[in-house]
């Protein structure tokens, strides 16, 4: 299968870690629901096309995503693979009781650097989403669990427009403080471009939550994820948040459209010399027969050119 020409640039680190959200961010936004069979293989077939990081579902309420009603079921049978981690989104007290109860060991919360979203997506405002979420990474924490926050309208709300970069600090430097292991920054419509990237990481960095503390979460909405990927690796993250076929949305922001492709990802890290552990071809296969079952094409470029390869 063809491959990316590989010619380093300066100043990018040698190796990135992919964290993989097609399971849980990707799957979550299907209007028909996969089978817990559909999504025992799937999770299969990313950790064999070495992905090490893969976040498998979420322990949110099944009424507002029942796409993942069957969290339990999935985790009860899932035969984790050799080194492969497995983090979960909990919402509150009682998903983290259920994820304790299945043996998780990395968890996810999810904050927003806005009110409007904080509202819609959590019913809760900033500070009160924030309150919610102290116990709760406080116990995990104390239970031994790695916790990763995210925080989504970092670069931009479709309710309230720019979000102001001393605003995303203020949350983000606050979830941090509550024992946050890893911020995931999200540009949950995909508005976001290279300067407000580089702008932003600046600022953390010297409020304090360095790179090394940070992960990126972009979608494509207006075709900029690889472009402030990049910027974001020139400012020192090394994790990237991605969705094997592009897989994704966000059904609380209706014009978001997928996450970034772990494929268009895999592409342009391999070209720029950076190790991933993927193997790409295996990869483009599995979204492929992902697409299969899902009845459409995938919207990831790399999927797309290299389909009749991966078929033949």
């Amino acid at each position: 299968m063809l491959s990316p020409q590989r010619v380093p640039m300066p100043g990018l680190p040698m190796s990135v870690t992919i964290w993989e959200v097609g399971p849980r961010d990707g799957l979550q936004n299907e209007s028909a629901i996969v089978p817990v069979d559909v999504k025992l293989e799937f999770l299969d077939r990313l950790a064999a096309a070495g992905l090490g990081v893969i976040e498998a579902t979420s322990f949110v309420h099944p009424q507002w995503v029942p796409q993942l009603a069957d969290a339990d079921d999935l985790l009860t049978r899932l035969a984790p693979a050799p080194g492969v981690r497995y983090p979960v989104l909990v919402p509150n007290q009682r998903g983290l009781d259920r994820a304790l109860a299945l043996g998780v060991r990395e968890i996810a919360i999810f904050g927003s650097a806005t009110e409007t979203f904080a509202k819609r997506n959590l019913n809760r405002t900033v500070d009160e989403s924030l309150t919610m979420f102290e116990p709760v990474v406080h116990r995990a924490r104390t239970e031994g669990l790695r916790v990763r926050g995210y925080l989504s309208m970092c670069f931009g709300d479709p309710w309230e427009g720019e979000v102001p970069i001393s605003q995303v600090v203020s949350v983000a430097r606050r979830l941090v403080g509550l024992g946050c292991d890893q911020l995931s920054l999200g540009d949950t419509i995909g508005v976001g471009t290279p300067g407000q990237v580089t702008a932003l990481i600046r600022a953390l960095t010297d409020a304090g939550v360095g790179p090394d503390r940070l992960a990126v979460h972009f979608h494509d909405t207006y075709g900029q994820a690889l472009a402030n990927t990049l910027a974001a690796l020139q400012a020192g993250v090394t994790t990237v948040d991605s969705s094997a076929g592009g897989l994704g949305g966000c059904p609380y922001a209706k014009s978001a459209t997928g996450n970034l492709a772990t494929e268009d990802l895999v592409w342009q890290l391999h070209g720029l010399g950076i190790e991933t552990g993927v193997d790409l071809p295996a990869l483009v296969r599995t979204s492929l027969w992902m697409a299969q079952r899902l009845g459409r094409q995938s919207p990831s470029a790399v999927v797309r050119a290299l389909a009749a390869e991966a078929t033949s």
